[in-house]
């Protein structure tokens, strides 16, 4: 797999948001309906990374971004905070490493551009999500964003200046 940085409304990122989409239907009974505005995504405020096949086809499978979030800066002990978002990879192609090559180059981006902090939600019903996020040195936050009162929510957040 190769990871190509690319805009949020890009057309192959658009067709995995679809299919996560769908994935939080089948699962929560609802899609994500977290705000989520593309140009969040654009450097120096944010980024976003396309995993794609190394062959003839260029299959995407795998995504995920980061964006600036100083409105939680105080929340999670002054620093400074981003927060990741649209993390999946498609069932098909799961247990390869991806997720974990996507959350690497997030983390070494996010780190280059500043951040000291990155932060992220999840749900109870995501178990293989949750055991990426702890497997990589994400501890449990308090809750935050959309979802933060809901009973399904979980949230991480990991100090980049430890590494």
């Amino acid at each position: 797999m190769s990871l190509v940085e690319v805009p949020f409304v890009d057309p192959r990122v658009q067709e995995l948001v679809a299919e996560v989409q769908a994935h939080y239907v089948v699962i929560y009974g609802t899609p994500d309906e977290s705000p989520v505005d593309p140009r969040e995504f654009a450097a120096p405020m944010g980024r976003f990374v396309l995993g794609v096949e190394d062959d003839q086809d260029g299959e995407p499978v795998a995504m995920g971004g980061w964006r600036w979030r100083p409105d939680l800066d105080a929340r999670f002990g002054g620093d400074r905070v981003a927060e990741v978002k649209r993390m999946f990879v498609p069932a098909r192609v799961r247990g390869r490493g991806y997720a974990r090559e996507v959350l690497a180059f997030l983390e070494r981006t996010a780190y280059a551009d500043g951040v000291e902090r990155l932060i992220l939600e999840t749900g109870l019903m995501q178990p293989d999500a949750i055991g990426l996020y702890e497997s990589q040195g994400y501890e449990r936050v308090e809750p935050f964003g959309h979802y933060a009162e809901s009973d399904l929510v979980r949230c991480f957040g990991k100090d980049l200046r430890r590494g």
